[in-house]
């Protein structure tokens, strides 16, 4: 039955992918829309659904469980980001590519597919885990994953980091999820209203990043390196996290890290490489190859976790 679901809902997120994949193609929507419907959601579709979502009654026992899920997050990150500096060194890859190719395999789309998915296939508190797990992430990408192309030329601007929409409403969200307090009714329907629109906004705007991709960047599929940061990110390192089965955790919380940890890469980092100097082709080509996938690798890991899980 729930693999069921699963595939249900993957279905559903695939199509609404293709729609945004075809409205493009069809130039229904151009490259401003792109740019306007990423803020759109970055700045107040997605931090909604994180109010609404950490929005929920407080119980000690369950919230030990929740919290487990931040440390986690941590540890992938950090065995990513060594993995890929080692995996960086022994290949010896042109300077523009070196910072693209380690954050490629760090950083993952878990802002617009993690949410979209982790919410179909949780309802109740899918929205919940993701906003947790990704708390170490959206520091991490802030910083380090600015650091990868700049180096100490830049300094890192905290303040900018954590009034950054999505860090903000995570932090407001936890102080309402530990405190005996509750939105009123008025302003939670808004954030649920509002938030609810952030699942087909993003998987709109992945179909329509993939259709805005040069045909001709396609001979970077010759580029073994891309292919083994498609290896790394998509299967080894979510399935570093499966001996975590061995806890007491939900099989939703256990479901959140695997599948999130298995997302693509971001599209962040080709925006990283087009404004610090990075290679973008590059990095747009790890996006969508490992984007393109995904569609195959997130169901073999959720398919193995759920008979390791129950069995």
């Amino acid at each position: 039955m729930a693999l069921t679901v699963f595939f249900q809902e993957m279905i559903i997120l695939y199509i609404i992918g293709l729609i945004g994949f075809l409205i493009k193609r069809k130039r229904i929507i151009n490259e401003h829309s792109i740019d306007v419907v990423t803020q759109l959601i970055l700045s107040l579709t997605l931090p909604c659904l994180i109010l609404y979502s950490m929005d929920q009654p407080y119980q000690m026992g369950e919230a030990r469980q929740l919290f487990w899920l931040i440390p986690i997050s941590a540890f992938i990150l950090i065995l990513s980001a060594g993995l890929a500096s080692v995996l960086r060194r022994v290949l010896d890859l042109p300077k523009d590519k070196q910072s693209v190719f380690e954050g490629l395999i760090i950083f993952g789309n878990q802002g617009f597919i993690g949410f979209a998915l982790i919410s179909n296939l949780f309802p109740d508190k899918g929205a919940l885990y993701v906003t947790l797990f990704n708390l170490p992430y959206l520091i991490l990408i802030w910083t380090y994953g600015i650091y990868l192309f700049v180096g100490k030329e830049q300094s890192i601007q905290w303040k900018k980091i954590f009034l950054n929409p999505g860090i903000f409403s995570t932090l407001i969200g936890l102080l309402i999820f530990m405190l005996p307090v509750h939105w009123p009714v008025v302003l939670s329907n808004v954030f649920k209203s509002v938030g609810s629109t952030t699942i087909p906004l993003s998987m709109l705007l992945i179909g329509a990043l993939i259709a805005n991709m040069n045909l001709d960047h396609f001979s970077f599929l010759k580029d073994k390196t891309l292919w083994l940061v498609t290896g790394v990110k998509l299967l080894f390192i979510p399935l570093l996290l499966f001996p975590i089965t061995i806890f007491t955790l939900p099989f939703p919380m256990l479901a959140t890290a695997v599948l999130v940890s298995g997302m693509p890469a971001a599209p962040t980092i080709a925006l990283y490489a087009q404004k610090f100097g990075g290679d973008r082709n590059y990095a747009a080509m790890g996006t969508l190859l490992t984007t393109l996938l995904s569609v195959v690798t997130i169901p073999i890991l959720y398919i193995l976790l759920y008979f390791l899980y129950t069995y």
